[in-house]
């Protein structure tokens, strides 16, 4: 095998590699001695076949199979004599004419491989990192305040007489209808709502008002300009309705009884469950600020060239996306202020961001063997089969057959350990921030994934 250095610019390589016919030919020899022993054709004893009438049989798929093999062996081999580390598998060019050649014993192997290597940096002194970590200090009239949604939301109802007003419940069947056809997921025979819920289209309930059980009604509204099925945003459309009961709110005392009802032991039980979710809410709130300093931070200081390649492939992730949410919005670029090469410009600075973080938060596990276990992939994968309801088995094949699907589990779990191992060896301090500071959101959350 002979390799021979074509490019050497920045972090992009370039390699012309030979290989021998004759390494070929000794390759298919043995491959068609073996396969003497095991193939049985008519006409011959088992072990007594010909090798030129196997190789007139097998020789030319057996030969592109081998040479695969060899491509992929020799690629693995030149890079690893080089000691280097590819961003990407390198890219072989081998031309069709040259492959015709080669398969039928004529000529060398000879392709090129190009890949990106993966840059080198000195990984900071963590201990220099300084964060602050949003806390909010729950109050107990926010817990109370939940806990009176909780009773709201599990107010009894009994049924009236009388027409319905705000705050009462309708049972009904109703049946939407665009341009005097029924639309898919327009109708239900058992419908309820909540006059004032706001739950339904606006204007909706509102027509709602005064209706009694037995009463037929045609009620128009029109879907918002930004409704997420497209075929129906900003279109007006009408709904057969008609009313089956109508019921009242009854009263909640917020009580020890009340909480019983809920399955709970007492309402200071209640109030620990609320604010154990509350805690949870802020605390993953305080999580993704705390983050996103540090992400911040590691890009101020972090400016090394990057794999093309690898940032072509971000990009390309990244736009698909754009592009998808710009079409399911039906909006252009120019409706959003901007051009598309503007956006396109603004989209390609957060890949790079992306994978720079990405480089640095990889080395910074190989360095330290960060690890994500089996048992933490296992419960990955059980969170995201549940997110399939009737599709469990489905879902659980895709990714135990699908490797790469697989890995796109474990690579979040991955960046959380190396992210907290960066966060405990950084100074992070405390500051108390009221809710609205710890909820507003950022122009652009996460960073490396």
């Amino acid at each position: 095998m002979q390799v021979t250095e074509t490019l050497a610019e920045g972090l992009k390589r370039e390699l012309k590699v030979v290989i021998p016919a004759s390494e070929l030919a000794s390759r298919l020899d043995t491959y068609l001695e073996d396969l003497k022993g095991k193939v049985q054709i008519k006409g011959f004893r088992p072990g007594k076949v010909p090798a030129a009438h196997l190789k007139r049989l097998y020789g030319r798929q057996a030969t592109a199979e081998l040479l695969n093999e060899m491509i992929t062996e020799t690629t693995r081999s030149a890079v690893q004599e080089r000691n280097e580390k590819p961003a990407l598998q390198p890219e072989i060019d081998l031309a069709d004419d040259d492959a015709e050649a080669i398969l039928t014993g004529g000529a060398d192997i000879a392709f090129t491989m190009s890949y990106d290597i993966l840059p080198e940096f000195e990984i900071i002194d963590f201990k220099t990192i300084s964060i602050e970590r949003p806390v909010v200090e729950i109050d107990d009239s926010e817990i109370d305040e939940q806990i009176a949604q909780i009773a709201n939301n599990n107010k009894p109802f009994e049924t009236k007489d009388g027409a319905a007003e705000d705050g009462d419940r309708v049972l009904m069947s109703y049946l939407g209808k665009l341009d005097g056809e029924p639309f898919e997921g327009g109708a239900d025979e058992n419908g309820q709502l909540v006059i004032g819920s706001k739950q339904f289209i606006p204007g909706f309930e509102e027509q709602l008002v005064g209706l009694k059980a037995g009463d037929e009604k045609t009620i128009e509204v029109s879907f918002p300009e930004d409704y997420p099925a497209k075929h129906l945003a900003g279109k007006p459309v009408t709904f057969d309705i008609v009313v089956k009961e109508v019921q009242s709110a009854g009263e909640v005392t917020i009580d020890d009884e009340f909480a019983k009802g809920l399955g709970l032991d007492s309402l200071d039980k209640l109030k620990e469950i609320v604010r154990g979710q509350i805690e949870s809410q802020y605390g993953a709130m305080t999580r993704q600020k705390i983050k996103r300093q540090l992400l911040d931070k590691l890009d101020e200081h972090y400016q090394f060239d990057l794999p093309e390649r690898l940032v072509a492939s971000e990009f390309d992730g990244v736009w698909r996306q754009v592009e998808a949410d710009m079409q399911n919005a039906g909006k252009s670029f120019e409706d959003e202020g901007s051009s598309e090469e503007e956006t396109r410009a603004e989209y390609r600075k957060i890949a790079e961001r992306r994978v720079r973080l990405g480089l640095v938060l990889s080395e910074v596990g190989d360095q330290n063997e960060i690890k994500v276990s089996d048992e933490e992939v296992q419960r990955a994968l059980y969170d995201r089969v549940r997110q399939f309801p009737g599709q469990e088995k489905e879902v659980f094949e895709f990714y135990k057959s699908n490797p790469t699907a697989l890995a796109s589990l474990q690579a979040p779990i991955y960046e959380e350990k190396v992210v907290d191992y960066i966060l405990e060896l950084a100074t992070v301090t405390d500051k108390t921030v009221s809710k609205e500071e710890l909820m507003a959101e950022d122009e652009e959350e996460g960073a490396s994934s």
